[in-house]
């Protein structure tokens, strides 16, 4: 009896504010790499998307690329903290709000991306007051935006069922539809690229579950990397053994994504066919470099995670983020790589408004890679990033994420 009474009050017990004078720097540090951003997006704004490194032939660049890998970092909190909730299995020792945390985070950052390639503000209204249902890009714009709000619906539910206020079987229900929606939404995205039937790279219907696979892969590697952080903090009691299991979990997603690129890499090259010049372009052409760190990183990580004497607490910091760069780099192949084989002949009028290294024709401007992002690029998309790091501190500091005694 004694015990029940000291359980319910840990669980209604206020959680401290966590943090002291390192975790305010940080946040200044991050609402000024903010500000920022903000300001050289307004100088983009005004000069307009001819500052970036996009053109006519392609029309996307860094934004969506981060757009893509943000996406991706979302599902891994989310999917660690429902997946053991909705089908009633045991935890990673309480650390699913956090690991939410890092979905919203990442969420607000993927569409952050988005904004900023829309190249207006304008259009965002447009977006929806003249919505194209039908369209995929619509899919993923409404999916995106019911995947942030559900993310705080089910942090919020987690701290109601923490307060005895909220029943687990409403919880459950919550996990279910939260584990639903995180898969759609790196599905939807996945089709926005697999339905271009004029691009070899893109049109696949592999790509649906591979973007899955690379989501796993760099959520769980991310969740792991802020758990060993916020341990080492002291702000989250992280058991070893509960590190060890995420790192089994992330060394078996590693490989499926592998196995995946594989059965992708050997459709396209066999037979020999308009497919090789894209495996050509990867393994040892234009974005070689970016190929080889992915596959040798992600390599590197599923030996760490799956060899017993490799897997210290450093070891896995460093395969987790060799995971988290290796998906990077597939999403820079994945986009970079559907405008850089050409498919039409004498495309259009080469000047400096249709394609980036225009001096020397087409032949010159696929001789290396069509795209890569200008300063102003690089300014903007480290504001984005600031912002997911704002809002995760932010969410540190006051809101109650720390484990009850309940969930340890």
């Amino acid at each position: 009896m004694t015990e029940n009474v000291s359980a319910a009050s840990a669980v209604k017990a206020p959680a401290a504010k966590f943090g002291g004078g390192k975790l305010t720097v940080a946040i200044a540090v991050c609402a000024v790499l903010v500000a920022a951003g903000v300001a050289l997006w307004m100088a983009q704004l005004a000069g307009g998307m001819v500052q970036t490194g996009m053109r006519n032939l392609d029309s996307w660049g860094l934004y969506i690329t981060c757009f893509m890998f943000f996406v991706g970092l979302s599902a891994g909190g989310l999917i660690i903290s429902s997946v053991p909730k909705a089908f009633g299995l045991p935890g990673f020792g309480g650390i699913s709000k956090v690991a939410v945390m890092t979905s919203i985070a990442c969420t607000v950052a993927a569409i952050g991306f988005v904004v900023v390639d829309l190249g207006q503000p304008l259009r965002l209204w447009e977006l929806f007051a003249y919505s194209n249902l039908g369209s995929p890009l619509m899919w993923d714009i409404l999916v995106l935006g019911t995947y942030l709000i559900l993310s705080c619906v089910y942090l919020w539910a987690q701290l109601r069922a923490e307060r005895g206020v909220m029943s687990h079987v409403a919880l459950r229900v919550i996990s279910v539809v939260a584990l639903v929606v995180a898969v759609l939404v790196h599905s939807v995205t996945a089709w926005i690229f697999g339905l271009q039937q004029g691009r070899e790279m893109w049109h696949t219907a592999l790509l649906g579950p591979w973007f899955v696979s690379s989501a796993l892969v760099c959520g769980t590697a991310l969740v792991l990397v802020a758990c060993v952080a916020l341990r080492r903090a002291g702000y989250l009691g992280f058991a070893r053994e509960n590190e060890v299991k995420l790192a089994k979990l992330l060394g078996a997603f590693v490989c499926v994504d592998l196995y995946f690129f594989g059965c992708d890499l050997l459709t396209e090259a066999f037979p020999q066919g308009s497919g090789m010049e894209v495996v050509q372009m990867l393994v040892s052409g234009q974005l070689a470099p970016f190929f080889w760190v992915e596959v040798v990183g992600c390599a590197v990580c599923a030996a760490i995670c799956f060899a017993p004497k490799l897997r210290t607490t450093p070891l896995l910091v460093v395969a987790s983020l060799l995971a988290i760069v290796g998906i990077f780099c597939k999403r820079v192949q994945l986009l970079v790589g559907g405008f850089q084989v050409a498919n039409i002949d004498m495309a259009g009028v080469v000047t400096p408004m249709t394609v980036t290294n225009w001096e020397a024709g087409l032949a010159g401007a696929y001789e290396g890679m069509v795209y890569w992002p200008q300063p102003i690029e690089f300014g903007v998309a480290l504001g984005v990033v600031a912002l997911a790091a704002l809002i995760f501190l932010l969410g540190l500091k006051f809101l109650p994420l720390k484990p009850v005694e309940s969930e340890k």
